[in-house]
């Protein structure tokens, strides 16, 4: 999904303005880049698990296969 898909889709489903769906998916983004260099794992509700390494690996919760 490109971020142009997500950020209609997020003003579809929540009515806000495209630059505000498109300032949070930088933020979550950002956010998620910033926890896998710092050695974190980040949990996606809903989608599954990053966890880091070289390279990141990918773990999608069971019902998301």
């Amino acid at each position: 999904m490109k971020k142009s898909d997500l950020v209609q889709e997020i003003v579809r489903e929540h009515g806000v303005a495209p630059a505000k769906a498109a300032d949070e998916v930088d933020q979550a983004v950002t956010k998620i880049i910033r926890a896998l260099r710092n050695g974190r794992e980040t949990r996606l509700p809903g989608i599954g698990t990053i966890s880091p390494g070289k390279p990141w690996v990918f773990r999608p919760e069971p019902h998301a296969r």
